[in-house]
């Protein structure tokens, strides 16, 4: 029988520390999210790809052929709102879960400008970048306030009869146009865990990362974790 290679051996093990904790470095590997943060991001993005999906043959009669996906449109304005309270009812979960880890410190107020540039680009002096940089707590708190948006403004298109019809108009404007926002950055999400920085999925599927990704991505975080940050 063969030998087990250390490095795959390595990576089992650290998928089973994850399960139960993060920051812990196992082999060349750190574990960047546990199981259950694993979970609540896939089920967040999982719910918020429902919603998609039924609400766009709602919106407008160009994705009607998206309604044959789930037995048709009236199927869909059955679904969607449902999807919609699960998505909310998640991502509350996920602004909990996260909050810790999501305050700005002072010289992250900068992300705002072309620092998201350099960061891209891998220029200039990041290497205080803790676990999540600023650019991501940003995000963090925009997806969380767009989620808040798409429900309050789904309530009411819910329940139109038991609002004005101003606050319906107000609503609509602002369902379609937090919804264009959102899937906007959601593409961008996708764009800079995939093709951007390789490596990121990976922290998502496997919840570990490598020690070369956590040393030139989140540098603060890496000494954290090796016991290098005094």
């Amino acid at each position: 029988m063969s030998a087990v290679p250390i490095r795959d051996r390595a990576l089992d093990d650290a998928v089973t520390v994850a399960r139960d904790r993060e920051d812990v470095a196992v082999g060349n590997e750190i574990v960047r999210h546990r199981l259950s943060s694993r979970l609540i991001h896939w089920s967040v993005a999982l719910s918020f790809f429902v919603s998609v999906l039924t609400g766009m043959p709602i919106w407008t009669p160009f994705f009607r052929w998206m309604a044959d996906l789930f037995g048709g449109l009236s199927v869909c304005r059955f679904i969607h709102p449902w999807a919609g309270i699960v998505f909310t009812v998640i991502s509350t979960l996920q602004f909990f879960h996260w909050l810790g880890d999501m305050k700005l410190e002072p010289n992250e107020k900068d992300w705002l400008g072309p620092r998201v540039w350099k960061y891209l680009k891998y220029q200039g002096d990041d290497s205080e970048v803790g676990k999540y940089n600023g650019g991501q707590k940003l995000f963090f708190f925009a997806v969380s306030l767009g989620a808040l948006g798409l429900l309050v403004s789904g309530v009411v298109m819910w329940y139109p009869l038991s609002f004005p019809q101003l606050v319906r108009e107000l609503s609509i404007l602002l369902h379609d146009v937090t919804f264009i926002l959102f899937a906007a950055a959601i593409i961008w999400h996708i764009y800079l865990g995939t093709a951007a920085e390789p490596g990121t999925f990976g922290s998502m599927v496997r919840g570990t990362v490598t020690k070369a990704w956590a040393r030139l991505h989140h540098p603060r975080w890496y000494r954290e974790v090796m016991g290098l940050e005094k």
